[in-house]
């Protein structure tokens, strides 16, 4: 395990108030859909840090974006699918960013956590059906349009990240 130096510290804390912002500030949000790209920098943990790292810092950001800026009530289902979203990029993308490897990443993470697993907690939360939230509600069109912009934006930006971790 790498040691937290108060260098590491700030870095992390960086992007955890980026994605805060992207996420509340510069998403797109209706009770059902979220649209935009607060996947950044939890992905760009997982590039730079790891597994755990990006977990950590994707659950952390989405704890106090819930806390300080609500857009619904709070449901630790959600914080537990921002993690295991972190998780995901670290353990697939760590130090590689092969366009197969992205390509995966981002449909494991479109289909299984965004569509099936925040669609379940959607429908705990708001009582609403689970097939038709994904059907009728949008939620397929919004993952399915994600895939592409998730792919594009971290193969875009996975190399200078990984440039800068060779350098540093």
């Amino acid at each position: 395990m790498k040691k937290i130096t108060p260098k590491l510290m700030a870095q992390y804390a960086v992007l955890i108030a980026m994605e805060v912002v992207l996420s509340r500030f510069l998403s797109i949000n209706a009770w059902n859909l979220k649209i935009g790209f607060a996947f950044v920098p939890v992905a760009a943990a997982g590039l730079l840090y790891g597994p755990l790292p990006a977990g950590v810092i994707a659950a952390i950001a989405d704890l106090i974006g819930s806390t300080l800026f609500p857009s619904g009530p709070f449901f630790p289902g959600f914080t537990l699918t921002a993690f295991l979203g972190g998780l995901l990029y670290g353990a697939m993308l760590h130090r590689r960013s092969a366009p197969a490897r992205v390509l995966a990443c981002v449909l494991i993470r479109e289909l299984c956590l965004s569509l099936l697993l925040n669609t379940l907690w959607i429908s705990i939360l708001y009582g609403s059906d689970f097939f038709a939230l994904i059907a009728a509600g949008g939620r397929a069109f919004q993952c399915l349009g994600m895939i592409p912009v998730q792919f594009a934006v971290i193969s875009l930006l996975a190399k200078p990240l990984l440039r800068h971790l060779k350098a540093a």
